[in-house]
């Protein structure tokens, strides 16, 4: 199937399977996908009516919701930008991406418009730009709309897409470092990942699946491998609003979903349910993404409910999927599969030389080239593929005997000791295994004799558990188990971990804090 943009997929979807229900909410609103592609084109419509023309940016500060699908999707057919965002972001964090983008609208939900309305504010009295704000499910003031008075009342003929190298979405990512980019995914990136993983066989979604929405739409994962594939293959997407242990499985088990894409902390919260086999009936297939995932937690999980868990490989910038373990001859333990049809990856030494033979039993950069690819970080494409189509991930692999990927760690998180490589993703596998440990993360900070030194932090399975008790253990435990270069020289005992909304450990904070404790702005 080859189509130019997403809208298209919606409306090809209504003329097949016009009364079949789309996408559903854990509340019970519902659209079938007539009704859905009838919504997109008035949100279309309803977006020129309002002055946005085609390039123009829309802000999308909403949650798994109808508005949210039918916004984007929208957006795209007007040929416009959409611009997701973490609805948890703050109002400094929002009047950042509505200058940084130079949105021209700003849509809303009840949680967000508060703090949209003060990004908003903030871009007027920066640069003089007024933004057009829109509010889905709250009252709107006197100068905004409500989504209803955006909707055309009947949907005009819009253009269709004729060049897919347009941008249609920008993606502000986490960041390991520094303030976050905006990656731009053009039409064309989008539908080749979309078609990429639709080459798998036997494939991930079918027709007749349900697929789970719990994964944030506003993250490339949820909105191009979970949204996008449902588009694709015409499925039926039920949303969730946010993840819950048990209300999550209630959903499933209402809605008989057969799909259920996750992130990695989902397991750690499930493992303790009881009769959890029995919850998880409807289910065929669980994929895991956004972040490794430990083999024997998948172990556990498959023996126990008797489901394959699949892992991939993937980036913001890769529109994500890059590989798949549903494609592997045999899935290694620990390894996130093969690349898809139609994506080249290649290792890489320090100086850019793709390692060969032997020499692929060593770590070395993984690049990628396909046209999933980005176009670069906004706003000039800076940092993108180089002239050859190859792009430089900034994470660690190695490939085992079978041929598949296994990720080491990221670029910037190499910890370098008196001249050795340390790898924090070592060092945190060994302190997991640590009796009375539930999570670890590793650092590096500076150090004026090895250059760099190993800084832990742990969080204790038992949260009475006595921080010095629990150190001393973890230390006797690595004793064994690291040479010493690798050894953390400094352990913090900490009742969590900062995460993202997709569960990656956020190093970046973890940095910081211990920036400022060498400076001794923190105890």
């Amino acid at each position: 199937m080859s189509v130019p943009d997403l809208a298209v997929l919606v409306t090809a979807a209504a003329a097949e399977a016009g009364d079949r229900l789309a996408v559903v909410e854990a509340g019970g609103r519902g659209m079938t996908w007539a009704e859905l592609d009838r919504e997109v084109s008035r949100v279309a419509s309803g977006l020129g009516n309002a002055g946005i023309l085609a390039g123009h940016r829309v802000l999308i500060a909403v949650g798994n919701r109808l508005e949210f699908v039918t916004t984007y999707l929208g957006v795209l057919r007007a040929q416009a930008v959409a611009v997701p965002v973490n609805p948890g972001s703050t109002p400094s964090e929002l009047t950042r991406m509505v200058t940084d983008s130079g949105a021209r609208m700003a849509v809303a939900d009840g949680d967000t418009i508060d703090a949209v309305r003060g990004a908003v504010a903030a871009a007027k009295d920066e640069d003089g730009r007024v933004v057009a704000t829109v509010v889905v499910g709250a009252l709107p003031l006197a100068d905004e709309r409500s989504y209803d008075d955006l909707l055309a009342a009947e949907p005009q003929e819009v253009p269709q897409l004729k060049d897919p190298e347009k941008l249609a979405v920008l993606l502000y990512t986490s960041g390991t470092s520094g303030l976050p980019r905006a990656v731009m995914l053009t039409h064309r990136a989008l539908v080749a990942n979309i078609e990429q993983v639709a080459t798998v066989d036997p494939p991930m979604i079918h027709s007749d699946d349900v697929v789970l929405g719990v994964l944030p739409l506003f993250h490339v994962y949820g909105l191009n491998a979970v949204l996008g594939g449902v588009l694709r293959h015409r499925a039926k997407l039920v949303l969730a609003e946010r993840f819950d242990p048990e209300g999550t499985l209630d959903l499933i088990e209402d809605e008989a979903c057969s799909v259920v894409p996750v992130a990695p902390p989902v397991f750690a919260h499930w493992r303790g349910v009881e009769a959890l086999e029995e919850r998880l009936g409807p289910v065929r297939l669980v994929l895991s993404g956004s972040a490794p995932l430990a083999a024997d937690v998948i172990d556990d999980f498959t023996e126990r409910t008797g489901i394959p868990v699949h892992q991939g490989y993937g980036l913001t910038e890769a529109a994500p999927v890059v590989t798949t373990t549903l494609i592997s001859a045999a899935p290694q333990p620990g390894s996130v599969g093969t690349p898809l049809a139609g994506i080249e990856l290649r290792l890489v030494d320090d100086d850019r030389v793709p390692l060969t033979g032997a020499d692929l039993t060593d770590p070395g950069e993984i690049e990628i080239r396909g046209a999933n690819l980005f176009s670069g970080y906004w706003p000039d494409g800076a940092d993108g593929p180089d002239g050859d189509g190859w792009w430089p991930t900034g994470d660690v692999g190695v490939y085992d005997a079978a041929g598949d990927l296994h990720l080491v760690d990221r670029v910037k998180d190499l910890i370098i000791v008196s001249g050795f490589n340390v790898y924090p993703t070592e060092i945190e596998a060994v302190l997991k295994q640590a009796p009375g440990v539930r999570e670890a993360a590793v650092i590096g900070t500076p150090d004026p004799m090895t250059g760099e030194a190993v800084v832990a932090y742990v969080v204790p399975a038992d949260p009475a558990a006595d921080p010095a008790a629990l150190a001393a253990a973890v230390e006797a435990h690595c004793e064994e188990r690291l040479a010493r270069f690798k050894r953390p020289t400094r352990l913090e005992v900490v009742a969590e971990l900062p995460h993202t909304a997709t569960g990656k450990v956020q190093k970046g904070r973890l940095r910081g804090q211990d920036r400022r404790r060498a400076l001794g702005i923190l105890e």
